[in-house]
């Protein structure tokens, strides 16, 4: 009997994990926008223009600061392969290190570290 019970339920687990996947009802939260990994890298790299264009135009460090985080979170939005990740961070750290620069007041150091970020990130269309 106690073989029977096992058994039993054995197999009403197994039916019910067959007959109902998460995967296949797996949807973005509502309000929330999907992007592709090429869009998304376009998306990034435009938000490091932005923060390359205000730095030249001479805005103040913080609002520069709250762009490069702005890019900073909009990358988690890359969804691809282990190397896109893996480059991805390398490219996080050229951004921290930019946002670090912009803080301390050394303009130079941060305009070249966003455009050398804003290279890398477009340079990983070429993992996809």
């Amino acid at each position: 009997m106690i073989n029977l019970k096992k058994a039993a339920l054995a197999i009403a687990i197994a039916s019910s994990m067959g007959t109902f996947s998460t995967a296949t009802l797996a949807e973005a939260d509502a309000g929330r926008i999907i992007y592709s990994p090429t869009e998304a890298i376009d998306l990034v790299a435009g938000k490091i223009g932005a923060a390359l264009d205000a730095l030249k135009k001479g805005d103040s460090a913080e609002q520069v600061s709250d762009l490069i985080k702005d890019a900073l979170s909009s990358s988690k939005e890359i969804n691809a392969s282990d190397k896109v990740f893996a480059a991805r961070d390398k490219i996080h750290n050229k951004l921290k290190s930019a946002r670090k620069h912009v803080n301390e007041g050394d303009k130079k150091a941060a305009e070249e570290e966003l455009a050398a970020a804003q290279k890398s990130f477009l340079a990983l269309k070429d993992l996809l």
